[in-house]
């Protein structure tokens, strides 16, 4: 008995001595989509204990004060699409033949950091190499430093189409590729590509429903996995408690995903106001990925940047995303912040928001899309994406009102992933 009095007693003198008193000039309710003003945020462990109005006093000496009375506070940001293995730089493609697993793990460790210190404290890792599990996984032990990752694993696509990363490579050397590294031609191999991503550990299915801009491949667009593949893929998926994301720029291969089951279309670039309608109809969510169109198309226009097979197609697609956004969003579909980081630079996601706004979105609403919604996606808006007592204490501040300035979120200026700071 006195034992358990006395472990109550240092559990009660810990917490208290962990609590951190924030203090915010504004804070942006996600939920509400208001910025209210001069509040206090308590944090205890990785929770956020209370949300207070006016500026709150510390109660015991080991709190700590952090005063923003000068700056918005608001919730971690969420990214739905990134790749934390790779960024895109002229030698990438040949990156993909001469390194190790062990280069692409350890470039991913600055990838995740990177990510994490411009306040993006989750992030949704839509494919590589599987790599990015381990990644998850050291994140998640301490090992190392970065946001809330959720993960694909490897793509799912069809031989030769967006995904096959043995696209351009010698094949003699590669072989016949198969559904234990994602490939799949028919319902069977569907099925057990899904099951094997389960096996691996991945959280999420990616798969590649056409053509894309930055593989080895001459198409872009056309469909590249039959409806009935796709709805296999879904099924199964569903099964084993995983929601899947189908990168499409080709509205067939749109229309095929959406009718498949899937939760989000990536890019959605050549996507037919009947197939926004459609997506309306099923509750698919838009996941635009801007920034990477804006990038590839600039990069295009450096001679050797790219493979010869790629400028094409970069130039093409690229300069089309914002557009059909724009679209997207006049007509009601439900958008979800996404931005293909690792085809640009990691750790410059806000580029995003800027473009979302040009578009025609509300800067709140974009934020919206970069918490609350990212968090439906997740299945975790009971934790994340607000700040509320009983959410996990993913906390990040800007020198300015969003709102009234939607570029300084470029420029985050504190970190607090799970109730740790990262960057002050």
């Amino acid at each position: 008995m006195k034992k358990l009095l006395l472990l109550c007693v240092l559990i009660s003198f810990t917490a208290m001595g962990q609590n951190t008193y924030i203090h915010c000039g504004k804070l942006i309710d996600t939920k509400s989509g208001k910025v209210l003003k001069n509040k206090t945020i308590v944090v205890s462990g990785d929770k956020i204990l209370s949300v207070d109005n006016g500026f709150i006093t510390p109660k015991n000496a080991d709190d700590k004060l952090i005063d923003f009375k000068d700056k918005t506070v608001l919730p971690g940001l969420m990214d739905m699409h990134v790749h934390l293995e790779e960024e895109s730089n002229p030698n990438k493609y040949m990156d993909r033949i001469t390194e190790n697993r062990e280069d692409v793990a350890l470039k991913s460790t600055v990838f995740a950091k990177k990510t994490l210190l411009a306040g993006f404290t989750t992030v949704r890792d839509c494919g590589g190499t599987g790599v990015n599990i381990a990644v998850r996984d050291a994140i998640n032990r301490g090992w190392i430093v970065g946001p809330h990752v959720f993960t694909a694993g490897r793509f799912i696509a069809s031989t030769g189409g967006h995904g096959d990363r043995s696209n351009g490579r010698n094949l003699d050397l590669v072989g016949d590729w198969g559904p234990d590294k994602g490939i799949v031609n028919g319902i069977s191999d569907a099925r057990k590509a899904v099951r094997q991503r389960y096996k691996n550990g991945a959280d999420l299915i990616k798969i590649t429903a056409t053509g894309g801009v930055l593989s080895e491949a001459k198409n872009s667009s056309n469909p590249q996995l039959t409806l009935e593949e796709i709805t296999e893929i879904c099924k199964i998926a569903r099964d084993y408690g995983m929601k899947v994301a189908a990168h499409a720029h080709g509205d067939e291969g749109i229309r095929r995903a959406i009718l498949g089951g899937v939760t989000t279309i990536e890019h959605g670039t050549l996507m037919s106001d009947e197939s926004m309608e459609l997506m309306k109809q099923h509750g698919t969510y838009l996941v635009p990925t801007i920034t990477a169109g804006k990038e590839v198309a600039e990069k295009a226009k450096i001679k050797g940047f790219f493979p010869e097979v790629i400028v094409p197609k970069a130039l093409a697609i690229g300069p089309k995303i914002q557009n059909m956004f724009a679209r997207a969003y006049k007509k009601g579909v439900k958008i979800a912040f996404g931005t293909d980081a690792g085809v640009y630079d990691h750790g410059d996601n806000a580029r995003e928001f800027t473009y979302m706004v040009e578009a025609g979105m509300p800067v709140m609403e974009a934020i919206q899309s970069a918490t609350i919604t990212g968090a439906e996606i997740l299945d975790v808006e009971d934790s994340l994406g607000r700040i509320e007592p009983g959410y996990i204490a993913d906390i990040i501040a800007v020198n300015e009102d969003p709102t009234e300035n939607v570029e300084t979120l470029k420029n985050v200026v504190f970190v607090m992933k799970d109730g740790v700071i990262y960057k002050q």
